[in-house]
């Protein structure tokens, strides 16, 4: 089966397509416009230090209402004995590329001068079983948080939510604060080799191969579970078939789309918060 997306790019039609699984790109019989080998090139990484990255990412949260509190943690894997990390008293809508710390497996800190939060010991648990993973978030946002009180599971009936389709676990107990051993194990076991985690009466855990990943997995996590809490208001929910579920969640998960968003984010955020550089 074939499944194909097409969209104006400078008033000319841009076609994705995915025959099997395997995807190809073509453009309309009567235009010029780019061909998605093209959009890829100008959705590469931005070139920015992983500290700013970091602090770009907590202040992107901050902002989409992720953190009320200091609650909630964003890690980024350094080498297999340390992880960057955004300091405790910061929160995340104050931190700078300048304040962000490396601790090692202990919570040490090896760079910087700053307490992390404690919460990120159950990041630990997770990179120690997952060799994949290079960047952690986990945070407490409204509709997340509400959804994790019903004890229900994401949906996936909106296309958006669809990268969240068969990569979402789902732990359906509360075993407290996660600031010892027996959360993380809970959570890592929860986690599988997904790229997500609901966590009953607590909050969510996104992991990416990348922290772009990762912050954009977290970003529609909280907007996948606001579409659900709106939705079930009004009715019962409409499922995607799970054909174009899959090539969906494929495409969207592809890395320029994935560097693209993040970067209009970077964009957004050095903006209209110029401080973060500092």
């Amino acid at each position: 089966s074939t499944m194909a997306w097409c969209w104006l790019w400078n008033n000319r039609t841009v076609c994705y397509a995915s025959v099997k699984g395997r995807p190809f790109s073509a453009t309309s019989q009567k235009s010029k416009g780019p061909m998605i080998g093209d959009v890829d090139m100008d959705l590469a990484p931005a070139n920015l230090s992983v500290q700013l990255k970091l602090a770009i990412a907590c202040r992107k949260l901050a902002r989409d209402g992720h953190c009320a509190t200091l609650a909630g943690q964003i890690t980024v894997r350094h080498d297999q004995e340390t992880y960057w990390t955004a300091p405790l008293k910061e929160g995340f809508a104050n931190v700078t590329q300048s304040t962000v710390i490396r601790v090692n497996n202990k919570m040490d800190v090896v760079e910087g001068n700053a307490i992390p939060n404690p919460g990120m010991q159950f990041h630990l648990w997770v990179y120690k079983s997952r060799p994949d993973v290079k960047a952690i978030v986990h945070t407490h946002p409204p509709f997340a948080s509400a959804l994790s009180m019903t004890g229900k599971a994401l949906a996936v009936a909106h296309m958006d939510a669809s990268v969240f389709y068969e990569d979402c676990g789902h732990l359906q107990v509360w075993p407290g604060v996660p600031i010892a051993d027996e959360e993380g194990r809970l959570i890592s076991e929860a986690l599988e080799d997904k790229r997500a985690v609901l966590l009953d009466n607590h909050g969510f855990l996104t992991v990416g191969a990348t922290l772009e990943e990762a912050v954009y997995l977290a970003v529609l996590f909280e907007n996948a579970a606001q579409m659900q809490m709106i939705a079930e208001a009004t009715g019962a929910l409409k499922p995607i078939q799970s054909g174009p579920a899959q090539v969906a969640h494929d495409f969207l998960l592809r890395a320029p789309v994935i560097n693209g968003t993040f970067n209009s984010w970077a964009h957004e955020i050095l903006r209209v918060c110029p401080d973060v550089t500092t």
